[in-house]
């Protein structure tokens, strides 16, 4: 688990609070039944809205049967607006191997103070009624599959659910897979090298595709994710101080946003560069519109956030 949520977490306090509001004579309501709460999926059959009201029945009771993936997201977060479509998708193809349990921390703040969480989009992985792992931040398809994965393969001996469900799609059973697996053997080049961690490897094969194809803008929108992917990786907390103490240090500057944005400063980070756009010519002002080009791939275009800082940045170059 990362190191925000590494400590023991005490799911009890929200049993006790549910518990107690199912018994207010103001607001009286049913015990959940052990397999979980009749709630109505949020985006298919696996996947539904979890309040403080309903955590006890919706996640950890259905954790002692299979995994609960818990997507703490909220409305306002671009990031997790591409991460939660896509553990809805795959949940939903999982056939109830797992399922996922989606929590708006606006709405529900102390779910997110139970587990510590320090950034959105934070996912949680509950079994056995507890937090087994964790991760933040959105995340490629092929790495959220990988880990999907390996907490299957640590957990089907231990939760009976797991089995149960892999059997019943056997069969024919369970939801179908609206998943396809990419048949272009360039896009599979990519994820293969992405998976291994190559991101070197998964950006020399996007931009190979973009060369023949440059309106590709899925293609656009991945290797803006794994360029992304590598630096926040090898990011540093202090470079945001470093950028501070001296606004003419170019490279400072695009570090800083870097770490900004892998910390949901978004706005924050946006305007940075913006500043130093204006503070800038010639090449290095091309560098950091291009670097802040790049940023603005990792949210969906119609971000509102994403729609000013374009307005400010033409007003910046123009």
């Amino acid at each position: 688990m990362s190191a925000a949520l590494s400590g023991a977490v005490d799911l009890s306090a929200l049993k006790a609070r549910a518990d107690a509001a199912r018994q207010a004579p103001s607001k009286p309501a049913a015990a959940a039944p052990a397999g979980g709460s009749d709630a109505p999926a949020a985006g298919g059959p696996f996947v539904f809205d979890v309040t403080e009201a309903t955590f006890q029945a919706d996640v950890v009771e259905r954790s002692l049967q299979v995994p609960v993936v818990v997507d703490l997201w909220a409305e306002w977060c671009g990031p997790c607006k591409q991460l939660s479509p896509v553990l809805e998708r795959l949940a939903n193809a999982s056939g109830g191997a797992w399922v996922l349990a989606k929590v708006d921390v606006d709405a529900n703040p102390r779910i997110a103070q139970l587990f510590g969480v320090q950034s959105i989009p934070t996912i949680v992985a509950i079994a056995g009624g507890q937090p087994v792992d964790a991760f933040s931040g959105a995340q490629p398809e092929p790495q959220i599959r990988q880990w999907i994965g390996a907490l299957l393969d640590a957990l089907r001996d231990r939760l009976p659910g797991i089995a149960a469900a892999e059997a019943a799609a056997t069969q024919g059973d369970a939801v179908e897979e609206v998943y396809e697996e990419p048949t272009d053997p360039r896009i599979i080049a990519a994820e293969d090298a992405l998976e291994a961690g190559d991101y070197a490897a998964a950006e020399r094969a996007y931009q190979q595709i973009l060369d023949v194809e440059p309106a590709n803008e899925e293609v656009k929108a991945a290797l803006a994710q794994v360029k992304f992917t590598a630096r926040a990786e090898s990011a540093d907390p202090s470079a945001i101080g470093k950028a501070d103490a001296d606004p003419s240090d170019v490279e400072a500057q695009l570090a800083a946003a870097d770490v900004q944005v892998a910390l949901q400063q978004v706005e924050e980070a946006f305007a940075r560069l913006i500043n130093t756009v204006r503070g800038t010519s010639g090449d290095e002002r091309d560098k950091v519109r291009s670097h802040l080009v790049e940023l603005f791939g990792l949210f969906p275009s119609d971000d509102p956030r994403v729609a000013k800082a374009r307005r400010d940045l033409a007003s910046a170059l123009f």
